[in-house]
């Protein structure tokens, strides 16, 4: 697509990642989809293919949301990696450059921030289903005897 077109794009992207809930997520992808249907087709067949993909935070705590919509502690992560090897090129041996990737991870996780709601990891880890970022709870049925 057009450079002219990409600001727009992203900040109507960012509204569907940005949405409170999935339904207004959904009506974001819907308008965004209307918009750009006619001179962006392949763009538009792209998110409607991985909607499911785009929207999975939605089925977990809310308190992580931040956490997983962005990529870059990966990113952060491999590109000290990258700029560390790429100025000691042909000086590494298989087994040292191995040791130097693993001394920068460490070196780097030591800024990592801590995990957003930590306390719901447990609800994850034991299959607690999320709706909206809120854990579903079973109702039980005041009928049965």
């Amino acid at each position: 697509m057009s450079k002219s077109v990409q600001a727009n794009m992203k900040a109507d992207l960012r509204e569907v990642r940005d949405a409170p809930d999935r339904a207004t997520a959904e009506a974001t992808i819907a308008v965004f989809v209307d918009k750009y249907r006619a001179k962006h087709p392949k763009a538009i067949a792209c998110l409607t293919k991985d909607r499911e993909e785009l929207l999975a935070f939605f089925d977990f705590p809310a308190e992580h949301w931040d956490h997983l919509r962005t990529t870059n502690p990966i990113e952060s992560v491999f590109a000290t990696v990258r700029h560390r090897t790429v100025r000691t090129k042909g000086a590494l041996s298989q087994k040292t450059a191995r040791l130097m990737v693993f001394k920068l991870i460490i070196a780097a996780s030591k800024t990592w921030r801590w995990l957003t709601g930590e306390n719901q990891l447990s609800k994850v880890v034991e299959g607690v289903k999320f709706t909206n970022g809120v854990a579903a709870t079973a109702t039980p049925n005041k009928d049965a005897a």
